[in-house]
């Protein structure tokens, strides 16, 4: 069932693409331009998938499991990622996605995503995170919703049903970004169709994950590395491997299909240093946080995740540092 990965992918990098959906230009952009159009994309992506996942879950047909707390990691790991992703000129989804418009730097963050990521799992960098995961904190679920260890979420922590939460929020969410002046951008694939497509599909994405063994939904840097075993150590390819085949293809598919597709290069060659900086440090600090924007952001916000509201913070605050030191005037 491995091979699902790449039918999600497809459609997952095809959003992507239509949408325009980076995460580096949506925290960035709020912060530099005061633009609001992807912040409230990724926003309402994850307000929807609070309801569409646990839905899913609560009818059995998956058991959720966020991701593990760890405050070194998802602190530390988290602020380096969102520096990093500044560096890069794209989040982990981004420079995959844009691997398929032809984008050759973000070819080269993307294979250095992975160098990062494969050096902080054994490499060079693998004592810090051996030397972090004493501090992993695990909780038995609460909820039939859950897998039976998991990392700590609201629902846990407040011994509630997840149910009330995800609605609470979800409410929250939807207020914000339905209710608010959205900054406007003339794009066939709006903002909102994105959002409504990335919740729809995020739960067939967990669905088809745990059936090939992964209890998890959309994610970037495990597939990365997937690649990577497989290349170096002739390991089967997994589903989130055959997700990033399916992502480069589905945004090279919809690129072409809109005359998009171009192979692009800096003016400046110093240019691809600059990203492979930044692709290491993207690659390493989501390996050693537990996931990047897509794993923590995208799809762990909606399960309620501490480690992963964390995360998402400092990947913000990373990415935040980063843009003000280098675009401030």
């Amino acid at each position: 069932m491995a091979w699902t990965g790449l039918l999600v992918g497809l459609v997952f990098g095809i959003i992507l693409q239509r949408g325009r959906v980076c995460f580096n230009s949506a925290f960035r952009d709020v912060l530099l331009f005061k633009d609001n159009y992807l912040w409230k994309l990724g926003f309402l992506a994850v307000g929807l998938q609070m309801i569409t996942v646990l839905f899913v879950a609560q009818m059995g047909w998956i058991s959720i499991a966020p991701p593990t707390l760890n405050l070194f990691g998802n602190i530390v790991g988290a602020y380096v990622f969102g520096l990093g992703m500044v560096l890069a000129g794209g989040c982990a989804s981004g420079v995959t996605y844009r691997s398929g418009e032809g984008m050759t730097t973000a070819m080269i963050a993307a294979v250095f995503y992975g160098i990062g990521a494969m050096a902080m799992r054994g490499g060079v960098f693998s004592p810090i995170r051996t030397w972090a995961a004493q501090f992993n904190v695990t909780v038995d679920g609460n909820s039939s919703v859950y897998f039976d260890k998991v990392g700590p979420t609201l629902a846990t922590v407040l011994n509630v049903n997840p149910w009330i939460p995800a609605v609470i929020l979800a409410a929250v969410l939807l207020w914000y970004t339905l209710g608010t002046k959205t900054t406007e951008r003339k794009t066939k694939f709006n903002w909102k169709v994105a959002a409504i497509s990335l919740a729809i599909l995020s739960p067939i994405a967990w669905i088809t994950s745990e059936a090939a063994g992964r209890n998890y939904g959309f994610g970037i840097t495990g597939g990365w590395v997937s690649i990577f075993d497989s290349y170096i150590s002739n390991q089967p390819l997994r589903w989130d491997g055959f997700e990033i085949i399916g992502i480069i293809l589905g945004a090279l598919i919809a690129s072409l299909l809109a005359k998009e597709f171009k192979l692009r290069m800096p003016k400046n060659p110093k240019t691809y240093l600059v990203v492979m900086i930044g692709g290491t440090m993207m690659g390493a600090g989501a390996s050693l946080a537990g996931g990047c924007n897509i794993g923590h952001f995208l799809a762990g916000l909606p399960t309620l995740a501490i480690s992963s509201i964390i995360a998402s913070v400092f990947l913000i605050l990373g990415n935040w540092t980063m843009a003000y030191l280098l675009y401030r005037k």
